[in-house]
């Protein structure tokens, strides 16, 4: 506990144009992977457009690392078909925390974040003042695929007892 600095919430809503990797559809999960930690989604069946809405959780204790996403494809009788992967930096977001801004009305755009070469993003991120939280939404472009986007929004938490921003 004297190591965290608070909680990383990232809701997996939905994937984009996936790759089709079975016949003519796929079975996407998504995974997360930061340092040790590994999360994984549920399973869409049949789906390359699917909608996961599942919460995922990370302890954030090193604000160095990268978040790594990769979607694979649920397979029966062999070894899952990876569908693509992303990683993003969680650093512009923990820099809008420890802004501890306040009373701000809903909606209100912190900072903005450019796609880049050094990004997955594949449109501009907006970090935003939502119900007294800091959000920042995200459409990550996989790599190392034809084709395919994920949707995310990542909310920071903190945590009481821990060492904090």
């Amino acid at each position: 506990m004297e190591n965290l600095l608070g909680l990383l919430r990232i809701h997996v809503q939905r994937g984009v144009n996936l790759a089709v990797r079975d016949v003519l559809t796929s079975d996407p999960y998504v995974v997360i992977r930061m340092g040790k930690q590994k999360l994984k989604t549920r399973v869409i069946k049949k789906n390359v457009n699917p909608e996961w809405n599942d919460d995922l959780t990370l302890s954030i204790v090193d604000l160095s690392l990268p978040v790594k996403l990769t979607v694979y494809d649920r397979d029966t009788f062999s070894l899952d078909d990876k569908m693509g992967d992303a990683e993003f930096e969680i650093g512009p977001l923990v820099n809008a925390v420890k802004m501890r801004l306040e009373g701000l009305p809903n909606g209100t755009i912190i900072t903005k974040v450019q796609p880049s070469r050094e990004n997955c993003l594949s449109q501009e991120s907006c970090i935003i003042w939502n119900n007294g939280k800091v959000v920042q939404d995200m459409f990550l472009r996989l790599r190392n695929v034809e084709t395919g986007e994920v949707e995310l929004q990542l909310e920071w938490i903190h945590v009481p007892g821990s060492r904090g921003l």
